[in-house]
């Protein structure tokens, strides 16, 4: 098996070769790139690989632009030191990620990973064709920061005002219309449905107890215990409605209020 290996760090690369030594001795590395430039340029002029070993983050950029400027048809599995929980789902058959340090199980288990897709072809001479632009993208979307709503437009009196979101202490429904409140106490209409907002809203700041009810952290006055394994809050400013946490909701909220 020939393996290319897309890392800036001279360290990582020594620890990764000898990883692999004991992983897969059969192994040949046939290239070390350490930047977008070197990687595409060896692919210009190198038979592709039969695994590309690709980090992340690299001295010119993040290693996705190679993507741009090549056709990859290798397989390729990532080497990161990005959270776990932001690639957890990012498990395919044709590409895999590490997190650093590497470990040799979990190289072992992306080699076998390899193997197993290759073992569907019918000869070792077929390489699979991979299309992996859509997966880049996706793994992209997953590694960037998600830009959350900052300001709402909406209705007053005859005219539009601007309500930046650090205003708003929580969004509320009568099932009709639904609504949010500042924290001075005013209240407009806004033209978004409950999941809409959902998708909205920094989490970190603004949490959805109740399909009816949408809060920021900052609004929260008291917590109190309520029947039924759920619980009531009393929110600042005051509202015409019961705000309780519903009982598939407690957990989570007890979490995100502990943050």
């Amino acid at each position: 098996m020939k393996i290319l290996i897309v890392e800036d760090e001279e360290l990582a690369v020594k620890k990764l070769q000898k990883t692999l030594a004991g992983v897969e001795p059969d192994a040949e590395v046939v290239g070390v790139t350490d930047s977008i430039l070197s990687t595409v340029n060896w692919l210009e002029d190198n038979p592709a690989p039969d695994l590309i070993l690709m980090d992340i983050e690299l001295s010119d950029g993040q290693s996705f632009e190679i993507f741009n400027q090549a056709t990859i048809k290798s397989p390729v599995i990532f080497t990161t030191s990005y959270d776990e929980y932001a690639l957890k789902a990012f498990k395919v058959n044709s590409i895999d990620y590490l997190l650093k340090p590497i470990q040799k199980e979990d190289l072992e288990a992306a080699m076998q990973k390899l193997k197993q897709m290759k073992a569907m072809y019918k000869t070792e001479e077929t390489r699979p064709d991979i299309s992996i632009d859509n997966l880049v993208k996706e793994l992209q979307q997953k590694l960037q920061p998600k830009e959350y709503r900052k300001r709402f437009l909406v209705k007053h009196a005859q005219k539009l005002v601007s309500i930046e979101v650090d205003e708003i202490a929580y969004f509320f429904s009568d099932g009709r219309l639904n609504f949010f409140k500042t924290y001075d106490n005013r209240k407009f209409v806004v033209d978004y449905t409950m999941d809409e907002l959902e998708d909205m809203l920094d989490p970190v700041k603004y949490f959805r107890i109740s399909r009816s009810f949408y809060i920021s952290v900052d609004s929260v006055d008291q917590i109190h215990d309520y029947f039924g394994n759920r619980l009531m809050l009393t929110l600042k400013p005051a509202v015409d409605k019961e705000s309780i946490v519903s009982r598939e909701k407690v957990t989570d909220f007890k979490k995100w209020m502990g943050k």
